[in-house]
């Protein structure tokens, strides 16, 4: 991989009432106006080698739509966190108060996942991108990928409460900076603190 074009799905149903899905099972689809923000997507960015996504449907969804003529490959590392008890609520229903108060290492109540664990993932699933031959790459994935990744390859650690990443918008990286980001993740698994 040379280049790695980053994006947030398109706007999904789920995201039009703020509910958290982070279970691939439930059927997810994109909405009228995030099937034409995935069209347009792949208008602005152009051909891609291949395009890879998470094992979700809006991730799925978007891609196809963006690039229908492109090799598709599901990164399920890369999928979105593991919400616990929280799965299927609203941000403001408590899982908001939970990110502000925890730490990186604390387990989501109910079965979900650290910041931590997710970490460990997403840095096994932007090197599997980084090792293969395809030179231009589009990665489908969630906010919270996308937002761990530009803050790593900017040099910054996650941070307890992301900034929102937008629907559809493209950030282009270089192989470098997405080494960059890898080896910042790694640091920051080893000793995280917000």
């Amino acid at each position: 991989m040379r280049t790695l074009v980053v994006v947030r799905h398109a706007e999904s149903e789920l995201n039009v009432d703020n509910v958290l899905n982070g279970d691939p099972s439930v059927r997810v689809q994109l909405t009228k106006r995030g099937r034409g923000q995935a069209r347009a997507l792949g208008e602005v960015v152009g051909s891609v080698n291949l395009v890879a996504h998470t094992a979700f449907g809006r991730t799925r969804e978007t891609a196809e739509l963006a690039w229908p003529d492109a090799p598709t490959l599901v990164v399920p590392e890369l999928n979105e966190v593991a919400f616990g008890r929280w799965e299927g609520t609203r941000w403001s229903d408590g899982y908001g108060d939970w990110v502000r108060s925890s730490g990186p290492e604390e387990a989501c109540p109910g079965g979900g996942e650290s910041r931590v664990e997710a970490a460990f993932r997403y840095v096994r699933g932007f090197r599997t991108l980084l090792a293969r031959a395809e030179e231009r790459i589009a990665l489908v994935a969630h906010g919270a990928q996308v937002r761990y990744l530009l803050l790593a390859a900017a040099g910054e650690p996650p941070r307890p409460l992301l900034e929102h990443v937008l629907p559809a918008e493209p950030h282009e990286l270089t192989r470098a900076e997405v080494e960059r980001a890898i080896e910042a993740l790694d640091e920051w698994t080893a000793a995280p603190a917000f």
